[in-house]
């Protein structure tokens, strides 16, 4: 019986032997795929929506000062064009998902159903096999925390709060992702549930949503900014320090750190905060990175 155990493999099959689920409407899915490309791509470039603002439950995992500074308008980062190209294939991978799902013969349901926690609102990607769930493309790095088990562990997106979030809503206490790793392809279901206070990741989701929600809403309205999301972490023994990786891939980090300075290696690059020896790679402008 296909269920959400079985959800990577039967994907792999149905890649594999090109053969859709007897009791699928192959048409019909491919339709509705082909049907969310284009919304995804009208949403992209035909009606693009910049006025939206306001705290979503896709941000409840964030850092406060990430919050204050995007709910208080401070100046961001402009995104370099290669990276809103990846940002567009993701979306497109996860779409592309999904229809594999169907194809593969699970049930998909509830997508992008209206989700609320204290007043909040966000969308839920849907429920696969009766699971709640979210589809994500990662990176190689990412991918592997979802593989171990680890994400809640390390989790700098707010990947587990906000389908945490969803799950409070929808009244859940079991949720999953679905992860690829866009530069090889391979699948992983990650599952927690919520309850099982035996489980290692249990103490980092131990935690009331709601009330996190409400507290959010009050950091937002305060007057000043407050603490940075993530604090400067040793570079090795050099003696510098250097971003944590949230505050890495932020567009408030150079707002948050105004002494900020990019070094080129060979791994990519590396924002120092504080530098009391000089690194011997090319240093590059932060407009170079952002």
């Amino acid at each position: 019986m296909k269920n959400i155990y079985t959800l990577v493999q039967d994907i792999y099959k149905l890649m594999m032997y090109k053969r859709v689920s007897q009791d699928v409407d192959a048409e019909q899915v491919i339709e509705e795929f082909g049907e969310n490309v284009k919304k995804l791509m009208r949403k992209e470039f035909v009606n693009k929506d910049y006025t939206r603002s306001g705290l979503r439950l896709s941000a409840s995992g964030k850092g406060f000062r990430y919050l204050w500074n995007t709910i208080n308008r401070v100046p961001k980062e402009r995104i370099l064009p290669h990276t809103l190209v990846k940002f567009m294939y993701g979306h497109l991978i996860e779409e592309m998902l999904l229809c594999f799902v169907k194809l593969s013969g699970h049930k998909v349901e509830g997508e992008q159903k209206v989700c609320e926690v204290a007043g909040v609102k966000g969308h839920m990607d849907c429920r696969i096999d009766g699971t709640l769930v979210d589809v994500k493309s990662t990176s190689t790095y990412g991918f592997k925390k979802f593989k171990d088990g680890s994400l809640a562990m390390d989790d700098p997106f707010g990947y587990v709060a906000q389908l945490k979030a969803y799950a409070h809503s929808e009244g859940d206490t079991k949720i999953a992702w679905l992860a690829m790793d866009k530069q090889n392809g391979y699948l992983e279901v990650l599952q927690y549930d919520l309850e099982d206070n035996q489980a290692p990741v249990h103490k980092y989701m131990d935690y009331d949503i709601e009330e996190r929600m409400e507290t959010i809403k009050k950091v937002v309205e305060q007057e000043e900014a407050p603490e940075h999301c993530y604090e400067l972490i040793p570079d090795g023994s050099s003696g510098n320090m250097k971003l944590s990786m949230g505050c890495s891939y932020c567009q408030f980090k150079q707002s948050c750190w105004p002494n900020l300075r990019a070094f080129k290696y060979s791994t990519g690059p590396r924002f120092l905060g504080v530098v009391k020896n000089e690194p011997k790679v090319p240093e590059i402008q932060l407009q170079e990175v952002a």
